[in-house]
């Protein structure tokens, strides 16, 4: 599966892209909580791309800052802004240590799939 920038989720069904129901989202993520889902593999992701070396492009993506400035107003909220977000909530302090231990890493996860705050 994968979620495009705006939050849609697509799968391969029969050898082609579209877009999935909910009933093959459930079915997908074995009925879980879908949010609490998307959460924790976002989490996973980061631990992940942390662990990368910096010549990978996923990493090297992740790092980049944009050299313009923002518009007026409210500031968007990053994908790294709602992931930090998460770890607050959860309690998690060092968390950029914590990647590059994979079974720490590895029980934060595991607590966020239980979580009921996120």
């Amino acid at each position: 599966m994968i979620i495009n920038w705006k939050g849609r989720l697509f799968g391969r069904v029969r050898g082609e892209w579209r877009l999935k129901t909910n009933e093959e989202l459930e079915k997908a993520i074995n009925n879980e909580n879908i949010v609490r889902y998307i959460k924790y593999k976002r989490l996973s992701w980061l631990g992940h791309v942390e662990r990368m070396t910096k010549e990978r492009v996923a990493k090297t993506i992740y790092k980049w800052k944009p050299y313009v400035t923002r518009l007026k107003g409210r500031p968007r909220v990053r994908w790294e802004d709602d992931v930090r977000n998460d770890l607050r909530k959860m309690g998690v302090s060092n968390w950029k240590q914590r990647t590059q231990e994979r079974k720490q890493w590895k029980e934060i996860i595991e607590q966020a799939k239980t979580r009921k705050e996120l």
